[in-house]
């Protein structure tokens, strides 16, 4: 079995382990901050020790590619959240105006 075997590289920037939608970021995540295999494997019960170390495996020998694959995903994702805040969808829209308004009860209450 060769490594990429382990994993469905979707896109370019969208790599999963296979048969999950477990990309191999969230496993990196956990790494990267220092988790074992054993500590990662309990935050991600749906996978296997063999899956988390050929997921390690995979980003250790090919670190400046992943590296790079991590630092686009975030990025993307910083886009999507700035994006979120300049135009939020009415449900959320709707709970801030609930928030304010639950904060404006409980200040006049006082």
């Amino acid at each position: 079995m060769q490594l990429e075997d382990y994993f469905d590289f979707l896109s370019p920037d969208d790599i999963r382990l296979k048969g999950h939608r477990i990309g191999i970021d969230n496993v990196l995540e956990y790494y990267l901050e220092g988790y074992t295999p054993e500590e990662i494997i309990t935050n991600l019960p749906s996978l296997n020790l063999e899956q988390i170390h050929a997921t390690i495996t995979y980003y250790l020998h090919n670190r400046t590619q992943i590296d790079a694959y991590l630092s686009r995903l975030a990025k993307w994702r910083e886009q999507r959240y700035q994006a979120s805040l300049a135009n939020p969808s009415p449900l959320a829209q709707r709970l801030r105006i609930l928030k304010a308004q639950r904060i404006n009860q409980q200040v006049n209450a006082l």
